[in-house]
This record gives structure tokens, sequence and C-alpha cells, in this order.
């Protein structure tokens, strides 16, 4: 797990060309609550995102940003409807480009980053790369509800034809008006 020891909050703009060219690191945090796609997909507006980045140009010659953000936010138990604090965790790996072209010309192990010209905004694609980490559902890991509850009671006998087209023939057999 991802636990950082600086405590200080990330910069929201970066350029992040020139930081990948002279090798640049971050680490610090962003309070949930500047994230408003990450406040309306959770449950809570409170809490950090711990974020460690680090831009440079890959293997390949490309501009790129590696790191990993965590948070433990909260969501909504599928079982019980209760709210269930779930750790989510996000490697990022992104190549840093102008265009979709220069998109389509990535390593297939980066994911590309539009990041247009000069300054860009590092909450962006920190909530993005989040977003993409939630959880389908969620549960609390203990048991929530009385497994009683799980199914409906004693299971009902359904009585059956014997025959599935004794009442086609029903039919057949009535007269037309």
């Amino acid at each position: 797990m991802f636990k950082t020891t600086s405590h200080k909050a990330l910069p929201r703009q970066a350029d992040p060309r020139k930081f990948a060219q002279q090798g640049v690191s971050l680490e610090g945090f962003i309070l949930t609550s500047e994230l408003p796609r990450i406040v309306e997909a959770t449950e809570s507006n409170e809490g950090e995102i711990q974020v460690k980045l680090e831009f440079k140009l890959s293997e390949e010659g490309k501009r790129v940003v590696v790191g990993h953000a965590h948070a433990d936010m909260v969501l909504i138990c599928q079982r019980c409807l209760e709210p269930v604090t779930v750790p989510v965790e996000s490697d990022i790996s992104l190549g840093i480009v102008w265009d979709e072209e220069a998109a389509a010309k990535l390593p297939p192990h980066f994911e590309p980053w539009i990041a247009g010209e000069g300054m860009a905004d590092l909450y962006d694609m920190i909530e993005e790369e989040l977003l993409l980490s939630l959880p389908a559902v969620a549960y609390h890991e203990e048991p929530c509800i009385d497994s009683k509850l799980y199914s409906s009671g004693k299971p009902v006998e359904v009585k059956r034809e014997k025959n599935p087209f004794q009442v086609l023939e029903q039919l057949k057999s009535s007269p037309k008006s």
C-alpha cells in the first residue's frame, strides 16, 4: 500500500513537458474536496489523496509521467446500503502528448495524456485516474447484513402442467368467433 511521508499539497498546475525534460518528482496530497467528480462519485468530500509522480523521459524517448495515487474513499455498500470506506489505488503510467496523432504513436504500456501546451492541471489528471480505479461495486469486508436475508424464505413449489402444450390445445379447440 502506498503511503507518503510528505504532508504538503501537490501543486495544481505544472508544465508536464518541462517537468519530464528536467526529471522532476512530486510528492504530496490533494484534498478530496478539490476534485468535484470524485466528490460526486463518492459519499464524502473529506479526506486526502496521497500522490507520488515522476516526470521523465521513457526508454523510447517519450515524455511520460509515472506514479501512484491512493485514497480511502467512502462509497455505498451494495449489500446494506450504508457507507463503507474502500481503499482506492491507481498506478499512473501516462505518455504526455500534444494530440491524438502523437497518442497513437505511444508504446502500449502508456496511456495518452493530452496535456495541451504549457501548464496543465495535475488535479484533473489524478481525478481521471482515480475515477477509472473506483470499484464497480463496494461491499463491507465483514458481513453487514444477516445471512438469512440473502434468501426470500422457503422455496416455493411451482405446479406445472405435465404437457406445456396443453394450453395451446385448449386454445385450438375453442370455437372461433
